[in-house]
């Protein structure tokens, strides 16, 4: 079927927009690439745009000998693994029952969590629960107050509604249990959604800095997102790896510093997100649809 001389124009005007969308987003990461591997002079004199000037490793090698910035990537690494695991098995774990027309007050179960996407309980009274349980500066008060997202459980159980009821009942057929049934049938059937919260939650661990502020309060314990916020604002970091007493590492910019630093953050999430693009797409998708 041809397009219209309209239709193309409304394609190419498509194009357009969304090439400056993604470039806009890709350019600055290219630039902090830049000036993270660029030369110090070429820094100082502003010549560095989207591409290294006088190529050079020394402010990564500075970065990780000179601060504890592997202490954070490991701390970050622990919080985002753990975090995810534990609230992809709650979200699983209330979207499943949810998703069965069969279940006992399940509109009513389903309000009373809707409920908690317009009110919540606030700051100071998460903090005073969490601790009079002595979770204070401890990472189980991320894990429990983050520990299912609504939106995400909502998401779940819709895709999980969506599964064929012929299959569910062909496994009840044959002896599968409601616990067989999520394990061997419902699960690998909902990889893409499984993909897509995933993702959704590991971008919340690994970025999470307001709750970290609030929750912990021994600096061994945080995560690359406050360690590369006080990089910004303060020269703390610099007086650190200036005691290492080496005229390169003295001569660093806090410019290089703080983009190498940026793009050490987003570097496992740059890399994760392409393997699961199209279990993204797909998951986000039918569970819009159908929501």
């Amino acid at each position: 079927m041809k397009t219209t001389r309209g239709e193309r124009w409304f394609y190419a005007f498509n194009y357009v927009i969304l090439t400056l969308a993604g470039l806009s987003c890709l350019l600055p990461l290219i630039h902090l690439m830049a000036v993270s591997l660029s030369d110090n002079h070429a820094i100082l004199s502003g010549t560095v745009t989207l591409w290294p000037v006088g190529w050079s490793f020394e402010t990564y090698r500075s970065l990780f000998e000179g601060t504890r910035i592997m202490e954070a990537f490991t701390n970050s690494v622990i919080l985002t693994v753990v975090g995810v695991g534990l609230s992809m098995l709650f979200t699983v774990m209330a979207a499943y029952p949810l998703s069965k027309r069969h279940f006992y007050a399940r509109r009513t179960f389903t309000l009373i969590i809707v409920f908690t996407m317009l009110f919540g309980g606030g700051t100071i009274p998460t903090f005073l629960v969490l601790k009079a349980l002595g979770l204070i500066n401890s990472y189980w008060a991320l894990w429990l107050t983050g520990l299912v997202s609504t939106y995400n459980m909502l998401v779940m159980r819709t895709f999980f509604e969506g599964i064929p009821e012929e299959v569910i009942e062909s496994a009840k057929i044959d002896g599968c249990g409601e616990y067989r049934q999520l394990l061997r049938i419902v699960l690998p059937l909902s990889m893409p959604v499984i993909a897509t919260l995933t993702l959704f939650y590991a971008v919340g661990y690994w970025n999470s800095f307001y709750s970290v502020m609030i929750f912990i309060h021994d600096t061994t314990k945080y995560n690359l997102a406050v360690m590369v916020q006080q990089m910004v604002q303060s020269q703390t970091m610099l007086q650190e790896m200036n005691n290492l007493q080496s005229e390169s590492v003295q001569q660093m910019t806090p410019e290089s510093i703080k983009a190498a630093a940026l793009f050490v953050m987003l570097i496992p999430m740059l890399v994760v997100y392409p393997f699961l693009q199209k279990y993204f797409v797909k998951g986000v998708m039918i569970g819009a649809v159908k929501g």
